[in-house]
């Protein structure tokens, strides 16, 4: 099956394009199983690849299959490459994405465009496995600006609805700033790296231009991390995914949850050997994860749009992922990738379930005691709750724990910001289960007698993703209980090893800590619930008490920190401006000199066609007065 690699993203590719060119004369049946099936074999395929590569001997699991030359002055193929990392992605990729598509059926089924919706998705899932796969920076960036591209098409999907469109631009644009630091940093590991783009050739070559230009190396780093702050949403770039929650929750759950957003963590992590040669960028990484984390959590603790809640909440774990891999933790970078695709897909698309039910509704003050109303979407959204938090045994927990016990052992500071973050993210998902299932209902009349539970395509997908919430992490228990990790084993060969300097204690972290660690971080996990149990279900008069008497810090924390706001201040209105001033030069001097040469020939024009009026009489008498002229000017 390794053979057939190149046909996972084709495969999608293909949906896409039947969708594309027929979706407006098929029926909708025909579109959903074009989309479904195209994804659907695209996972099974997948699954046959891993296999195959999973038989083959520990050092040889590096497959490139190569579809021929794609630019020859270059050197460049397009090639496809195959080794535990890309296929762990693979496997996340189409699954997810699979339940997401059936998922889309129920939920999309009224929406007009429906060929459309589907259509784009398909070609998101082409891109993104291009993005995973490619076994070059070009390829990699091929299915990079794919995805962004997809991600601005189905963010606007709704496009005559102003706040989509406005989203779709505002994802694109800030995704730009990002892509050109990417494409910078690109440029020149093409330059130092002998003129290759083959991401083996530049980590193999790597350790020898560390030793000549450390500093390049480390700009090439930090110019990457630009393009993974983007499209990952980390700081200063994450202000996007916010607004991106405009678009349909179940692109919410693919694109801003699952798949695209973590594109970031996956380009770090694919480039290791390269990071962990610039510890000035590595330790950049990590306090920017860390920041981001804290940060996103404190916001997401005073909004009230239930999605708005979950995009902060996916913003504050891509910055876990990227702690990790700052202190060298790659595999808890991708584990942590990993299990946040099972339970932050299922907690979106619960959340469009509890928005389909509502007709649309999405402010949680608007909803309240819908546990009874939807008992169905209560407990699997339940199981999302809890493995977000952190509960013991369940994914988040296992992949979680892991990244602040690395984070303990680089830097206790470090580690002391993801621990106040753990408990932030216990507290501010239990408001939103509060605010949303418990209570007494604040349902508006007119939708109370309409709430429904999802129909079985949504359900079925609900279902899926409750269980791996719960169970996903087992495939990385830590190893204080096993010794080792089943997934660390596997992503061993695809990523690098921490450096040392990050453990002064020696190269492997101490087992001794990490079981005390395991039990403070599940008291941060119960505590952080039991915090928000009490405020928003036992007394939920308190925290209106409380904003009351903090009011300044409540509306500067529910602003957002004003972040867009100063944004708008420093950088949107001062470029508006210099807008303005250039369109006003070019109206005056540009157009001024243009329409004024032309005024001035045909000013002159009208003057020379006086002299030129065909009578011979008009002529002598010019003749007479020049002849005139110059005897003039002879005898004076």
């Amino acid at each position: 099956m390794l053979s057939l690699l190149w046909l996972i993203p084709v495969l999608p590719a293909l949906g896409f394009i039947v969708n594309g060119l027929l979706g407006p004369r098929l029926p909708k049946w025909v579109v959903s199983a074009v989309a479904c099936g195209s994804v659907l074999l695209a996972f099974l395929l997948s699954a046959g690849c891993v296999l195959e590569l999973a038989d083959m001997p520990e050092a040889q699991r590096h497959v490139v299959v190569s579809l021929g030359d794609w630019i020859a002055p270059l050197h460049l193929s397009w090639s496809f490459l195959l080794d535990p990392l890309s296929s762990l992605m693979i496997l996340v990729v189409t699954g997810v994405g699979l339940l997401i598509h059936i998922y889309s059926i129920g939920y999309m089924w009224e929406e007009e465009g429906y060929w459309r919706y589907f259509a784009y998705l398909n070609l998101f899932m082409s891109m993104m496995l291009t993005l995973v796969l490619g076994s070059s920076l070009p390829l990699l960036f091929v299915g990079w600006e794919g995805v962004g591209l997809c991600s601005y098409l189905l963010i606007g999907f709704f496009y005559w609805k102003t706040d989509c469109a406005d989203a779709g631009r505002k994802a694109f644009i800030v995704n730009r700033i990002g892509d050109a630091s990417f494409i910078t940093g690109m440029m020149i590991a093409f330059v130092t790296f002998g003129g290759t783009f083959d991401i083996a050739e530049i980590l193999a070559r790597a350790p020898d231009v560390a030793r000549t230009s450390p500093g390049t190396v480390v700009a090439i780093a930090l110019l990457m991390f630009g393009g993974a702050c983007g499209k990952s949403a980390q700081i200063p770039l994450y202000v996007w995914l916010p607004d991106a929650m405009a678009g349909p929750t179940p692109v919410s759950a693919l694109i801003h949850a699952a798949t695209m957003v973590t594109a970031g963590v996956y380009m770090v992590c694919r480039m290791s050997p390269l990071y962990v040669l610039a510890p000035g960028a590595l330790a950049t990484v990590a306090i920017v994860g860390a920041a981001t984390a804290l940060m996103a959590a404190v916001i997401a603790m005073a909004q009230d749009d239930i999605k708005k809640v979950l995009a902060y909440s996916t913003i504050s774990q891509l910055g876990y992922m990227f702690l990790a891999a700052g202190v060298g933790a790659f595999s808890a970078a991708i584990f942590h990738l990993t299990t946040h695709a099972f339970f932050k897909a299922l907690l979106f698309l619960g959340s469009g379930a509890v928005i389909h039910a509502l007709h649309g509704e999405q402010d949680m003050t608007k909803m309240g005691g819908l546990r009874k109303a939807l008992p169905r979407t209560f407990w699997v959204f339940f199981f999302g709750w809890i493995a977000i938090s952190g509960v013991p045994f369940t994914s988040g927990f296992f992949s979680k724990d892991e990244i602040l016990y690395r984070a303990f052992v680089a830097n206790p500071g470090l580690w002391l910001a993801g621990f106040v973050g753990a408990i932030m993210t216990a507290i501010y998902m239990t408001r939103l289960m509060g605010l949303t299932f418990f209570g007494a209902s604040r349902v508006a009349p007119d939708k109370a007698h309409h709430i429904h539970e999802a129909p079985p395509t949504m359900m079925f997908a609900l279902v899926v993703l409750a269980v791996l919430a719960l169970l996903g992490g087992f495939m990385g228990m830590p190893e204080a209980w096993f010794g080792v990790s089943p997934l660390e084993h596997w992503l061993e060969p695809s990523l690098a090893a921490p450096p040392s300097a990050l453990h002064p204690r020696g190269m492997e972290p101490p087992a001794g800590p990490e079981t005390l660690l395991m039990i403070l971080s599940s008291l941060a996990a119960l505590g952080g619930i039991g915090v928000g149990y009490y405020l928003w279900v036992t007394r939920p008069e308190l925290p209106g008490r409380i904003a009351s008497s903090l009011p300044g810090l409540f509306r500067f924390v529910k602003g957002k920190l004003y972040v867009d706001e100063v944004y708008e201040a420093l950088i949107l209105e001062p470029y508006e401006a210099l807008c303005r001033l250039m369109s006003r030069f070019d109206s005056v001097v540009v157009d001024g000199v243009v329409n004024g040469m032309g005024t001035a020939f045909e000013t002159s024009g009208h003057v020379l066609k006086l002299f030129h009026s065909g009578y011979v009489r008009n002529y002598a008498v010019f003749y007479l007065a020049g002849a005139a002229a110059v005897v003039w000017y002879l005898v004076m």
